[in-house]
């Protein structure tokens, strides 16, 4: 089995190598599979695109992707899109979701779900963040729930997993190239009765983060207003093996 875990980056040159270092060691130590880390570069303006490439030439398990504009879920869907991995995955660079996570996520999608993804706001999770950024993960994600009626509790923690199959039915629906990619990946996938399970995580803001909350959230509440107003589609599981029932009905 092969699995690919992808890592957005956009002027990430100060940490790139560390990140793909630290995360070759963890997943050559703790995932018993073969995998595949490619670093999908965001229009980088600095010398991401020339670390990425060196990391690539040193170790063949590295690959990078240079996409044509920037978009966190540009990357993610172009990178899963051309994948030929039977898991695809991505985290964010700084790594702030703890690494021990990643092959329960794996093993849930091997064993059982179409997708697995993190989430910080389950009780048994360990978060360490601002007072600020809390409330505002905790508000949005309401909106979330109470606008598209869904179950999940945290949207845009950057650590999922999914079948490659999966994948590929829902991506071409997925239009958010930003920061809403995540929220309509998982609310596609729970309309159409994919099995989606969420673990809790231990998970550490990073205080360098790219994130700009306010630009990320003009861009997040365009996003709500058009896919508020949008037909899903529904149904884009059927004739995939193992898309029975929802995680609603488990």
């Amino acid at each position: 089995m092969l699995v690919d875990i992808v890592i957005p980056v956009y002027n990430e040159e100060r940490i790139l190598a560390s990140t793909v270092r630290r995360l070759t060691e963890f997943l050559h130590r703790d995932l018993p599979y073969r995998w595949r880390i490619v670093i999908a570069n965001n229009q980088s303006t600095d010398r991401t695109r020339e670390v990425g490439e060196s990391l690539s030439s040193a170790d063949a398990r590295v690959t990078v992707l240079t996409l044509p504009r920037k978009g966190r879920g540009l990357a993610v869907r172009e990178a899963w899109l051309h994948s030929d991995a039977d898991i695809v995955s991505y985290m964010d660079v700084d790594l702030s979701t703890d690494l021990r996570y990643f092959p329960l996520l794996v093993e849930s999608v091997r064993q059982a779900y179409d997708m697995a993804v993190a989430s910080r706001l389950l009780p048994a999770s360990r978060v360490v963040r601002s007072v600020e950024r809390e409330h505002l993960s905790r508000a949005y994600n309401r909106m979330i729930r109470t606008l598209f009626r869904t179950r999940f509790t945290d949207t845009q923690c950057g650590f999922k997993a999914m079948r490659r199959d999966v994948a590929g039915v829902l991506l071409p629906h997925v239009h958010g190239e930003g920061w809403f990619f995540d929220a309509e990946l998982l609310v596609l996938a729970e309309r159409n009765g994919f099995r989606v399970l969420e673990l809790p995580v231990e998970w550490t803001d990073d205080p360098d983060s790219r994130v700009r909350l306010g630009p990320a959230a003009r861009e997040i509440a365009r996003e709500v207003l058009r896919m508020s107003v949008r037909r899903l589609p529904r149904d884009l599981g059927r004739g995939l093996p193992g898309n029975e029932r929802s995680r609603r009905e488990e």
